[in-house]
């Protein structure tokens, strides 16, 4: 009866949504974006919280760590809910066991795009192209074992080429050399390349998602240019601590629903090429997160790729 009565007066004060990210970023604005929205179902105000660091590993141990009462929930994205488990040699929590899933909110796709000098205009040019040419041509990242470096891992052993990776801190570096010519191609969101893709100044050679994006509904995805299975998406996912109430989660499972059904909310993912999760179950989270755990192990390992 106790228990019951709790998880009817929740939530009775604020809740501490964590980005494990810098202010400013794209999983940021989504995040305020949405709390703002949260309010009204939840009856009580939604804080964002910003905790960064280690590829998002310090805010989602702090989440992890946090009581299970409800009030402390994390903003998750394909790094510290699937990645960084596999890629980090000391991780404090582990995805799979250490929450209690909520939702799936969506995914991000990444784009390959090209500088317009490389002379390949779909993925088979490329390939082709990289493997008559094996040392002309790079991929730039936003950093070691960040999705767009694995991406390029992932494409060199699907397409079986050897395309030299260049790590930069951050998208925006990378970006520019990108754009100066001083790197053949990356793997980005494709809400950061559209506007360079649409002046000419990039060549958008494939998406790197499971389907096709309404952004660029002419482009066709890697996987229907010839490398079957091929997908690199940044998902986004709500988590709590373990052993949160099953009602209370169930809560936060109606809220964040209902906050994603509103139009204001659509139109925001829509703006930002943001694939909405045909699945908004606990559960769904759950099985999502327990298939994209060994995916990318399997990436990580065969390449080698560890940091400290």
């Amino acid at each position: 009866m106790r228990s019951a009565h709790a998880a009817d007066a929740y939530p009775s004060r604020p809740i501490s949504l964590v980005v494990p990210f810098p202010p400013g970023g794209p999983t940021d604005a989504l995040a305020r974006r949405l709390a703002e929205k949260l309010k009204q179902p939840l009856g009580q105000t939604v804080v964002v919280e910003n905790r960064s660091g280690a590829g998002g590993n310090i805010g989602s141990e702090y989440v992890a760590a946090a009581k299970p009462d409800g009030y402390t929930i994390l903003f998750g994205t394909s790094g510290p809910l699937a990645i960084n488990v596999s890629l980090y040699k000391n991780q404090n929590y582990d995805p799979r066991t250490s929450f209690a899933p909520v939702i799936r909110i969506g995914h991000l796709p990444n784009i390959l795009v090209v500088h317009p000098s490389v002379p390949a205009r779909n993925v088979q040019e490329l390939i082709a192209y990289a493997k008559q040419n094996p040392d002309k041509l790079s991929y730039a990242s936003s950093g070691n074992g960040a999705s767009s470096h694995l991406a390029g891992i992932l494409f060199n052993q699907m397409a079986g080429t050897q395309i030299m990776h260049i790590p930069y801190k951050g998208t925006g570096p990378a970006l520019n050399d990108l754009l100066g010519g001083q790197v053949s191609m990356s793997f980005t969101d494709i809400l950061t390349a559209l506007p360079y893709v649409k002046a000419g100044k990039l060549r958008a050679i494939g998406l790197a998602g499971a389907q096709r994006s309404e952004a660029l509904p002419d482009l066709p995805t890697i996987s229907e240019q010839g490398l079957k299975g091929y997908d690199v998406s940044v998902f986004f996912g709500i988590v709590a601590p373990k052993n949160t109430p099953p009602d209370v989660v169930a809560k936060l499972n109606q809220a964040f629903d209902a906050a994603l059904a509103d139009p204001a909310i659509r139109e925001t993912l829509h703006s930002q090429g943001i694939v909405e999760a045909e699945d908004h179950t606990p559960q769904g989270l759950a099985r999502f997160i327990e298939a994209e755990v060994p995916k990318w192990r399997e990436v990580i390992q065969s390449a080698h790729v560890s940091i400290d």
